[in-house]
């Protein structure tokens, strides 16, 4: 038999953007071809999607981890990289997914509802993407974005209209086999039902949902038997029937104190999603009136709880079906009453918020762990810094460019920076010091090169070319007297 599980953790990552390529074309007589690097493919992004299908979350439970591709890298000739597929999860109607934190990131609720639980990352634009009229064929591309991870709490609340509650053995799973198609298992043992059972039931033209809730005990609030572990799927519920065994034979209990230690409990649940369970109206079902001692006692407290409770009170027997009608379009009419008092649902539409004027989008503040540095937040100098191949001199001079266009350079002085001080943008620090805005017009160098960073740890093309030309130019005799003397000294 299937195993029933309500409530999982997963570990999402989203797949990583490919990255940019760096190519120039190349062809027989044409010289000049230009930059082709194509760009990367988007990664693949993890996606939650309600599938009427599926009922439980045990896919979840054996594996947890889900992983999305990563996209494509670019190629030269223009060729972009391809996109990778979106990771599909099917989860059943009515999941709530929820931070490690506990809040409440999305309801799914209808077939197809979709909730992007990792975003894929973006990927690399290609030297060809990246060309103007300043830097005609750039030496360098942009790297692919990682995938975000994130970890998720999925509960599965059941969507059902009417909530059945009660003491263990008090014939909840018997209601709902009698009224509907349902067939849970039936024991005369307490704790028989260790799930959530729902059936449909169709009174009339109404057609509603049934559910039994398992194992409600004194204390079920507090984590004690199997209540806490099941009060979520009475959520959702617009009805709650309270199941009294009339024909239990435990001393200490009666009709009367069952309601109200169950009432004490619902009284403690807080739902998390919103309302309380003490304004949803209640019936009561006293049951097993077959049993000759189970009627007498609900002719003694039929009286009493409709005094306290003020609630209908219907006595059934699903053995015989006595009462069941009358109880069903009672649950109907509820069902119906809270349906038409429900607001209209508007289709959903897409809001557009433009960014404010006066939105850098980015902010800078001191450094609280390094003396005299700055930490620059925002999400485009970070991407940027993702995106950057630190080994490669002209995309780094590329960034610093990016940054002082977008005002990066302007701020850290205004906040008080100094020439190298440490300056910190998502996982990277460097020393700042201060560049001409939009330098790349007059500053030009060779592919893979900028001329403000140092180069001191390698020759430059045209250091290089310069030595060769002279390591093969023809030497006279003076000159080669010259060198020798010059090694011997």
């Amino acid at each position: 038999m299937a195993k029933f599980v309500d409530r999982v953790v997963v570990h999402a990552t989203a797949g990583a953007g490919g990255n940019g390529c760096a190519s120039v074309h190349r062809e027989k007589f044409k010289p000049l071809g230009g930059p082709d690097g194509g760009n990367g493919g988007r990664g693949g992004s993890v996606v939650l999607v309600v599938d009427p299908g599926v009922h439980t979350l045990l896919d979840f439970h054996h594996r947890p981890h889900a992983t999305a591709r990563n996209g494509k890298q670019g190629q030269g000739g223009f060729k972009a990289g391809a996109n990778a597929d979106d990771l599909e999860l099917a989860v059943p109607d009515g999941t709530v997914v929820l931070s490690p934190e506990g809040k409440i990131l999305a309801d799914l609720v209808g077939p197809g509802t979709r909730y992007v639980a990792a975003e894929g990352g973006r990927g690399g634009l290609g030297n060809a993407a990246l060309a103007s009229a300043a830097r005609k064929a750039p030496g360098f591309a942009l790297l692919g974005e990682p995938g975000s991870t994130c970890d998720l709490v999925l509960e599965l609340r059941s969507i059902a209209d009417v909530g059945l509650v009660g003491f263990p053995s008090a014939g909840k799973s018997s209601l709902v086999a009698a009224l509907s198609a349902a067939r849970p298992k039936i024991a005369d043992y307490p704790f028989t039902t260790l799930v959530p059972q729902l059936g449909v039931v169709t009174a009339g033209e109404e057609v509603f949902t049934v559910a039994d809730v398992p194992g409600l005990i004194p204390g079920a609030s507090e984590g004690r038997g199997l209540g806490l572990d099941f009060l979520r799927h009475i959520e959702r519920c617009s009805v709650l029937v309270h199941v009294v065994d009339c024909a239990t034979f435990e001393p200490g209990r009666d009709p009367v104190a069952d309601v109200q230690a169950l009432e004490d409990e619902l009284a403690r649940y807080t739902p998390a999603l919103g309302g309380l369970l003490a304004d949803r109206p209640r019936l009561v079902a006293l049951n097993k009136l077959d049993v000759p001692d189970a009627r007498e006692l609900a002719d003694m407290v039929r009286a009493e709880l409709v005094e306290r409770f003020g609630w209908p009170v219907y006595e059934i027997s699903t053995a015989t079906r006595q009462g069941l009608r009358e109880l069903t379009f009672a649950m109907a009419e509820q069902v119906r009453e809270h349906r038409a008092a429900q607001p209209f649902v508007e289709p959903t539409r897409v809001v557009l918020r433009p960014t404010a004027v006066d939105d850098a989008g980015f902010t800078v503040e001191a450094d609280p762990e390094l003396p005299g540095g700055f930490i620059v937040r925002g999400g485009r100098p970070e991407r940027w810094i993702r995106q950057t191949n630190f080994e490669n001199d002209e995309a780094v001079g590329y960034l610093g460019d990016r940054l002082a266009r977008l005002g990066v350079e302007e701020a850290l002085a205004g906040a008080g920076a100094t020439p190298g001080c440490p300056v910190t943008i998502g996982d990277v620090t460097f020393d700042w010091e201060p560049s001409t805005p939009a330098g790349v017009a007059v500053m030009l160098s060779g592919r893979g090169t900028d001329r403000r960073l140092d180069q001191t740890s390698r020759a430059s093309a045209s250091d290089r070319l310069a030595a060769r030309i002279d390591r093969r130019r023809h030497r006279t005799d003076e000159e080669l007297l010259t060198g020798a003397a010059e090694d011997e000294e």
